[in-house]
Order: C-alpha cells, then sequence, then structure tokens
C-alpha cells in the first residue's frame, strides 16, 4: 500500500471520450519533462498485462461482457499498473501524470452503467491499491463538440466509445458530480476551449501547484 503523502506528484486526466484530455496530458508531459523526471500513462495500460486486459475491454467484439465483469477488469488492470509502475516512479520522485484513473470508473461504470456507486468506489479502493491522485484535471464538453470530433478524426468506436451520446451525458453528469464532490483535488475546465489556452491555463496551475 501506498505511503502516506505519496500521491503529491499524481496528476490525472479525465473527461468523456474525445473531450481533449490526451491531447493536453501529453502537452503537460512534454513541458514537464524539460524542468524534470516524470512519467505519462494510460489507464487502463502502461504495462504488459495492464495492456492486454485494456484490448479485451475495448474489443468491439464482446457486446456479451457484463458491467460487473467490465467493473472488475478495470480495476484489474489498475492494480498492475499502480504496483508495477506508479507507486516504483513516485518511490523515486518521479512526476507520474495518468490519462485517466478510478475518476473514469465512477463516471462510466457507476453513472454511466448504472451501477452501485458504494460497490463502484469499494471496487476502486483495491483497484488504485488506495492511491488517491493529487490534482484532477476534468476537461467538460458540450455533446456537439463531441459529435463533431468524433466525425472529425474518422477513427473507429471502441467498445464504450459505441455506446452513444445518452451514455456519454449520463457519464458527462456523474463527471460533473465527481468534481463538485472533490473540490480540492479538481479543476474543472471548458473543454471547448482552444489547445493552447487550456495548455497555458493547465501549466500555470501545475508550476505554481510543484514549484
Amino acid at each position: 500500500m501506498p505511503e502516506s503523502g505519496l500521491n503529491r506528484n499524481f496528476i490525472t486526466f479525465e473527461g468523456i471520450d474525445f473531450s481533449g484530455k490526451s491531447t493536453q496530458a501529453v502537452r503537460l508531459y512534454n513541458r514537464l519533462a524539460k524542468k524534470c523526471s516524470c512519467l505519462l500513462l494510460r489507464d487502463p495500460g502502461a504495462t504488459r498485462i495492464s495492456e492486454r486486459i485494456r484490448s479485451i475491454l475495448l474489443d468491439n467484439s464482446h457486446t456479451e461482457m457484463s458491467y460487473w465483469t467490465e467493473l472488475l477488469l478495470y480495476e484489474a488492470a489498475r492494480a498492475q499498473m499502480v504496483e508495477e509502475t506508479i507507486v516504483p516512479a513516485l518511490e523515486e520522485g518521479r512526476i507520474v501524470i495518468c490519462d485517466r484513473f478510478y475518476d473514469s470508473t465512477t463516471a462510466y461504470q457507476g453513472y454511466g452503467r448504472g451501477l452501485d456507486l458504494q460497490f463502484v468506489g469499494n471496487a476502486n479502493q483495491i483497484g488504485s491499491c488506495r492511491l488517491t491522485p493529487a490534482k484532477t484535471f476534468l476537461f467538460d464538453v458540450e455533446p456537439g463538440v463531441v459529435r463533431a470530433r468524433k466525425e472529425k478524426s474518422n477513427r473507429t468506436e471502441d467498445r464504450l466509445e459505441a455506446e452513444g451520446m445518452e451514455f456519454l451525458e449520463r457519464v458527462r453528469a456523474g463527471y460533473q458530480s465527481i468534481a463538485k464532490e472533490n473540490p480540492d483535488r479538481f479543476y474543472l475546465l471548458d473543454g471547448g476551449r482552444s489547445v493552447l489556452e487550456l495548455e497555458d491555463t493547465i501549466w500555470n496551475i501545475i508550476t505554481n501547484y510543484l514549484f
């Protein structure tokens, strides 16, 4: 289990698909890497085992997967990433940036799928090995923006992305509720703003926090 205070250098990016979070996670990493040792990860993923689980989760052919199985697979992938990669990096004093963490599970499997939020919270404690991010950036976007970005990307949707707009609306509302419940950790950002504006906003927040 992570030591107390170990999470100070742990930063996460959250939001519905096509919110711009991944772009900003990469941009923050690129700027921080010039000043200090840091690591960029994605959840689920980042380790051999976690990436294998990710491929199962996002495979469009797995339409029969139950919501509870989905939840537990996310937690299994996360636990492997935390134990194998995140905790060792934090112990070395590195800054860890993660594209999604357990807030995604609360939003997608809790609010989106409708699973019991207390059960999801308990599962998150196990999957995260009780590691909590220090700062979380949430990118909030209107459905119309998401639709336009999807069409422009011309990317094949994975199993979760293919759930449709009503599902994403529930997820978005869930994220907003999570942010309200955790005001000291969350920064709610308008994902419709320009890439450069968002990058500068995040950079100012992080540099004031870390340095």
